[in-house]
């Protein structure tokens, strides 16, 4: 990680100066996993420096030291100024994003011990950075897009809640996608409960609408379908993610320690 800023420097032109080559980082939790996951991030502003500590204390208390040296605080009219949506949170940063080549490298890595996600020719910035989130929390080596879509788009990064920095997260071509079994999701596969995923397959998904390209087919070793009652035409991409995932970790996958809370607290859900 980066110096944190100095007292007396200047945030707001280091903000100019990086905001059109740096990923935004969108409300606290998004900067809080950046933080946790090792991100380069070289300003952090508030408009509440104490209720942006005090939160960190209460739900990350692992980074509130290095976030207490991030952060600095601006007026809240200078915070809105420079973000999209202003955040309930009232916190953003800037991240300098990951070198394609170091992507490129953990995707391609051998032996993998968990898998990739690949979404093929995805149009929904939403549910992309929903998928993002699914695959940090189950471990997946990366996710992989296909087609235009900008998995580094500003709108991914706010739905992944920055979990980004814990994956990662490319455009590729299909020629391009790393070696390994590709299971790819359609609704002529077999079924996916009779099925063991292997950790270093990619899972493919095709998109709500169109599902899979005849590129991705092509290249599919396996076709799965998930199960789903009759006349109900499809799930949601992120939700077909969840299944198929949990599904692997389920049946052998590399397993993800459980999550421990402080005793007394009770769950807080990410805000969008």
């Amino acid at each position: 990680m980066t110096d944190p800023v100095a007292a007396g420097s200047d945030p707001l032109g280091q903000w100019r100066r990086l905001a059109d080559a740096s990923v935004l980082l969108d409300g606290f939790h998004a900067l809080k996993h950046a933080v946790r996951f090792g991100a380069e991030v070289p300003v952090a502003v508030t408009a509440d420096r104490r209720a942006t500590l005090a939160l960190a204390g209460e739900l990350a208390p692992d980074v509130r030291d290095a976030l207490d040296a991030l952060l600095t605080e601006v007026a809240e009219a200078t915070y809105t100024s420079l973000v999209p949506r202003p955040h309930p949170t009232a916190v953003a940063a800037l991240a300098v994003r990951p070198s394609r080549e170091a992507n490129l490298e953990r995707l391609g890595h051998a032996p993998r011990s968990t898998p990739v996600v690949v979404l093929d020719n995805p149009r929904n910035l939403g549910n992309a950075g929903a998928v993002i989130r699914l695959a940090a929390g189950f471990g997946a080596t990366g996710v992989v897009t296909t087609g235009t879509l900008d998995p580094w788009h500003p709108t991914v990064v706010r739905g992944g809640a920055g979990l980004h920095f814990a994956t990662a997260v490319e455009r590729l071509t299909v020629d391009e996608l790393p070696a390994g079994p590709v299971f790819a999701l359609d609704p002529e596969g077999d079924d996916l409960r009779g099925v063991k995923l292997p950790d270093d397959a990619l899972l493919a998904f095709g998109s709500e609408r169109s599902g899979l390209s005849a590129e991705l087919r092509a290249r599919a070793d396996h076709l799965l379908a998930l199960p789903m009652r009759p006349q109900v035409s499809s799930y949601n991409l992120a939700t077909s993610v969840a299944m198929t995932l949990y599904h692997w970790s389920a049946t052998g996958g590399a397993s993800v320690p459980p999550r421990e809370r402080p005793r007394g607290r009770t769950a807080r859900p990410l805000e969008d």
